[in-house]
């Protein structure tokens, strides 16, 4: 293999983890009807859990309601995550799929 080449492929994978890195220091948002809204890093690393203080618990069928607002939300976030990462990290895939058995 080249130098020219070996410099290439050690350029990208610098900024593949650059760029993993700010995705994985990159704050997403998930909310649902505003009831509650989260704050997860681009690790996966649920930060914060907010719930509106206006929302009342009067019986089960509530309380289920905001467990399944909370799960949504942070599906919310995580989708977007991964919707970030294709987008930024895709382009590497690519590029290295493009490498055949080079590696």
């Amino acid at each position: 293999m080249n130098q020219a080449l070996i410099r290439k492929v050690q350029q990208m994978q610098k900024e593949m983890e650059q760029t993993q890195r700010e995705i994985e220091n990159t704050v997403f948002h998930g909310s649902i009807a505003g009831v509650v809204k989260v704050e997860v890093m681009g690790n996966r690393e649920l930060v914060t859990v907010n719930i509106d203080p206006h929302f009342e618990i009067n019986d089960e069928d509530d309380r289920e309601v905001l467990n399944d607002a909370i799960v949504a939300s942070c599906n919310q976030a995580y989708e977007e995550i991964d919707k970030v990462t294709e987008e930024k990290m895709g382009k590497y895939q690519a590029l290295l799929g493009g490498m055949g058995g080079m590696f």
